[in-house]
């Protein structure tokens, strides 16, 4: 699987799954997976199966080795052939790439599969990490182009984009990117406040039920998501969960009118 355009290789994709890529990179990759939405699914079921995997079996790095198959131990009692130390050998080398980023390409034969919320958060969050901190090229097309925005996004994503107005509360539009998401394309839109804090709605199809309006915390940021007739939204910002909730009660008025209903 290479673009021989952009030089994006099947092995790259998967150090893309695996965080391995310099930022430089990975912007690249992302950009070329928003215009190669087979691929972006794929790529994102191979980020869901390495997720499982760790989710499963992530806890056997931490456990001790039981002392009867301690190598050194057992050898002093005289109790090992060459083959058993190879057999011993072998089973860890499997639990340490099945824990370290040999996940990912253990699911690069794996078919699409859906995904849950707490993944497409994930992508989410990570593009708002991505694309916060930018000074320059933050967006793809710039807050005054909403016109050419909305008629853009929404044919490449194939439903109708809403794109809030938030100066009622003081965010202002910076623009937006389209990025690849978990079934196809994502519509990813920035906002601005006075003090230059900066909160993002990322938006793309998904194969999971509807879900009401829920809270994902994390590590000086977070996020609040929904999905609704099989389209997640997620709203990114700064830790700060009441100013990050009013934020997105505005969002989700003005996309979804009857309100957004609790978890």
């Amino acid at each position: 699987m290479t673009d021989h355009r952009s030089g994006v290789t099947e092995e790259e994709l998967h150090a893309y799954v695996d965080g391995e890529l310099p930022a430089d990179r990975r912007e690249a990759v992302a950009a070329w997976l928003a215009d190669h939405p087979e691929q972006a699914a794929i790529v994102s079921a191979w980020r869901a199966q390495a997720e499982a995997i760790r989710a499963r079996f992530g806890s056997v790095a931490d456990e001790p080795v039981p002392a009867r198959l301690a190598i050194d131990r057992v050898m002093r009692n005289g109790g090992v052939s060459r083959r058993m130390v190879a057999a011993i050998a072998g089973a860890a080398a499997i639990v340490a790439f099945i824990i370290g980023g040999g996940a990912g390409w253990m699911a690069r034969g794996a078919s699409v599969m859906p995904r849950n919320a707490g993944a497409f958060t994930a992508d989410a969050l990570e593009a708002h990490k991505l694309y916060v901190v930018e000074v320059r090229h933050p967006v793809e097309v710039p807050g005054d182009e909403r016109a050419h925005m909305t008629q853009w996004l929404t044919k490449r994503l194939g439903y109708q984009q809403r794109i809030p107005d938030l100066g009622v509360i003081g965010l202002k539009l910076v623009g937006a990117r389209l990025l690849p998401g978990p079934d196809g394309a994502a519509a990813f839109y920035m906002y601005e406040d006075a003090n230059g804090d900066r909160y993002t709605l990322y938006s793309s199809r998904v194969r999971i039920g509807d879900t009401a309006l829920r809270f994902h915390g994390g590590k000086n940021s977070a996020a609040f998501y929904w999905v609704d007739n099989g389209v997640g939204y997620a709203v990114s910002g700064p830790d700060d969960r009441d100013k990050l909730e009013r934020i997105t009660r505005q969002i989700y008025e003005q996309i979804e009118p009857n309100g957004p209903r609790k978890s």
